[in-house]
């Protein structure tokens, strides 16, 4: 298939070259000038406009405003090639995906909302997690694509909010199980006990088999936070999720408490550390606050 792929970050270019390792023509387009290396092995599409002169196009952009200013304040969908289908793999607003569905209506374009869940380092190995709604002829056409970077594709319906949904529901899981496990370190370590130890045992009981418990206790107990998800994003996503809920009538009070932390963290000067450096951050406030 021809591809076009709309923003090379870690993980666009990752899931980008993923798809051109599957065999597929991929041209390329990134907001900011590519290194050569990074463009290594791709086509370089001249405009997002002509990135949609293809079978199917991706974008990986970081969030609704970024989207807006790429593809509908230029109004690009209306000169795309005929029968092509959008993949928006990023995490937006249920809003965005609502009206992402108009203008795609509008302008006869195919439009699947397709998140994904994983990593940078997932993403390099085409093992990403990927939820996807959206007309069933449309995912069908893209599925191959799928199938080059993740190891399952999840189909929620043909609804694309519902894949925004169910992406927005699972960071906001993720973010709570890390400042659980950033809280339980703080308790672990002010008793003496080394934060490794303690996750070392608790993996081995009650969460085995959790990937986010293994992936972020490591970064917790090690200090290692560079980013794989930086903890503005995440800030970013929970606040997709409170919107959600107020929009829905729903009261979440972990989320409104873990949301105001991220906030704290983040205002702290952590917002491009990984999110798991919430834990950081408590440790630090606890001290501070002579607890």
């Amino acid at each position: 298939m021809d591809v076009g792929f709309i923003g090379l970050g870690k993980m666009g270019l990752a899931m980008a070259r993923n798809i051109a390792n599957a065999g597929h023509r991929v041209r390329v387009w990134n907001r900011s000038p590519l290194a050569a290396e990074a463009a290594t092995g791709f086509e370089i599409a001249a405009s997002p406009r002509d990135a949609f002169q293809a079978d199917a196009v991706f974008t990986m952009l970081s969030d609704d405003a970024a989207i807006r200013e790429v593809l509908l304040t230029p109004s690009i969908l209306g000169d795309a090639r005929p029968g092509v289908v959008h993949v928006v793999t990023a995490t937006i607003s249920l809003d965005f995906a609502g009206e992402l569905a108009v203008a795609h209506a509008v302008a006869g374009v195919g439009y699947v909302s397709a998140p994904v869940f994983g990593r940078p380092d997932v993403a390099a190995a085409a093992q990403l997690t990927i939820v996807a709604a959206g007309a069933a002829v449309a995912v069908d056409r893209v599925r191959p694509l799928f199938d080059a970077i993740g190891r399952k594709t999840w189909v929620l319906g043909e609804d694309p909010k519902q894949a925004n949904a169910a992406k927005i529901a699972g960071n906001m899981m993720i973010a709570m199980a890390v400042e659980a496990m950033a809280e339980a370190a703080v308790l672990a370590r002010s008793n003496g006990l080394a934060p490794a130890a303690f996750f070392d045992l608790i993996l081995e009981t009650q969460f085995a088999g959790s990937r986010a418990y293994q992936s972020y206790s490591a970064k917790i107990a090690s200090g290692d936070f560079e980013p794989g998800f930086r903890m503005r994003l995440g800030l970013k996503d929970l606040g997709l999720a409170a919107a959600a809920a107020e929009q829905a009538g729903k009261r979440l009070p972990q989320l409104a408490v873990l949301h105001a932390h991220m906030a704290e963290a983040v205002a702290a000067g952590l917002g491009d550390k990984d999110w798991s450096a919430i834990a950081e951050y408590g440790a630090g406030s606890n001290r501070g606050a002579g607890r």
